[in-house]
């Protein structure tokens, strides 16, 4: 198949380039900024807010499928910008459907749309009304309504996590921050933000195979929770990290982490996906090993 990756340089883009290059695909990937190294993928710089160079990609790469990836994603840096996570994720989508009008696009959105839903009434199934509490939830409800006009799949990511995730997101940045504190970079406190979070945390390679059965069995104008159908707190996931690491660590409250409003359950439920033959194959201790390793890799943590 000629697969189109928008946002291939991002996390879960460049996973799924090199997975289905592995498969034998002819992969063709947009980015903006620094030009990553993706073996075998045909990379091209474009930006969502440039309609017609998204126009001028569609007509140049001639896909049979797209998965949508590229946009901002981050909750908590949403409320700093909320305009320009409006304008990327809504409108910049709205581009690139439009452009890719009468192809198969699998759209990438959040479970964040779904907002503050009591813990009785969870798991979360895909019937539940949207309603987002951060504008990155927000903008991604928004653009889910632009994605089904376009008959696009729609997919509603849990917490993605594994190798490759910036350390702005709080698994990478711990996983850094543990590293330096080894190396003698750091001294042995950890900054964390709200730890009793519960979330959905589903590894990146998972999550590559769902975007991947989604692109070959998917629904149109369908939307698909993808998650581990498990709920961990950011607390537990710190504690096994930790042990992970060998490292002894304080941990201390960092106010500046704190989001205003943060959502204190999403968990998924997974029927439609899991009908189409896929489930989730690797733990989230899994995904903090990785972490971990990865981290040996990097300089000094910042995160």
């Amino acid at each position: 198949m000629d697969v189109l990756i928008t946002g291939v340089a991002g996390f879960v883009g460049a996973h799924l380039g090199r997975h289905l290059v592995d498969r034998g695909h002819r992969v063709s990937g947009t980015y903006i900024g620094e030009k990553p190294e993706l073996d075998g993928v045909d990379l091209i710089e474009a930006d969502l807010l440039d309609a017609a160079r998204l126009s001028e990609v569609i007509e140049a790469t001639t896909p049979e499928g797209i998965v949508h990836l590229a946009g901002l994603s981050h909750v908590g840096e949403s409320w700093k910008r909320p305009d320009i996570y409006f304008r990327v994720n809504v409108l910049g989508s709205e581009n690139l459907l439009r452009a890719a009008e009468g192809v198969r696009v699998v759209a990438a959105s959040s479970a964040e749309v779904y907002g503050l839903v009591p813990e009785e009434e969870q798991p979360l199934t895909e019937d539940r009304v949207a309603a987002p509490t951060s504008p990155y939830g927000m903008s991604k409800a928004a653009m889910e309504r632009v994605a089904a006009h376009y008959d696009a799949t729609i997919v509603r990511s849990f917490n993605i996590c594994g190798p490759g995730q910036a350390p702005i997101f709080a698994l990478p940045a711990f996983a850094q921050q543990l590293r330096a504190i080894a190396n003698g970079e750091q001294p042995p406190t950890i900054q964390v933000g709200n730890l009793s979070a519960r979330r959905d945390f589903v590894h990146v390679d998972d999550a590559v195979a769902g975007f991947v059965t989604l692109l070959e069995q998917g629904h149109p104008g369908e939307v698909y929770n993808l998650g581990s159908g498990q709920a961990h707190s950011v607390e537990e996931a710190l504690d096994e990290l930790i042990r992970i690491s060998g490292v002894l660590a304080a941990v201390e409250v960092d106010r500046a982490r704190l989001r205003s409003v943060d959502v204190p359950l999403l968990v998924a439920s997974t029927i439609p996906l899991s009908s189409l033959g896929w489930k989730a194959e690797k733990t989230l201790s899994e995904a903090l090993e990785d972490l971990w390793d990865e981290s040996a890799e990097h300089g000094p943590a910042t995160g």
